[in-house]
């Protein structure tokens, strides 16, 4: 199953969307998935990809959910990030 998508608009100079097309198509993707990878490469590292088997120790994991009340489903569902942290440290 694909991801839910968001759709949204980008206002580009006509010489940096020319560009960016010549760039996809020179790897052979579409302008969309094209833009989607930068996005995404750039982004990911504020936030690290965690191994599954990670390993973190109860003192840190205590840290980080020791104050914070469970997030609702809402929370979960709109951040994969935090939902995979949850259901691997949060839940005691």
């Amino acid at each position: 199953m694909e991801p839910t998508r968001v759709q949204t608009v980008l206002r580009l100079s006509p010489e940096l969307m020319a560009r960016v097309k010549r760039k996809a198509r020179r790897q052979n993707k579409s302008f969309n998935s094209y833009v989607e990878k930068i996005l995404d490469r750039e982004t990911a590292s504020a936030f690290p990809v965690l191994p599954p088997d990670f390993e973190v120790s109860d003192e840190i994991r205590n840290l980080a959910f020791c104050k914070l009340a469970a997030p609702s489903e809402e929370e979960l569902a709109g951040d994969p990030k935090l939902a995979y942290l949850w259901e691997k440290y949060g839940r005691k």
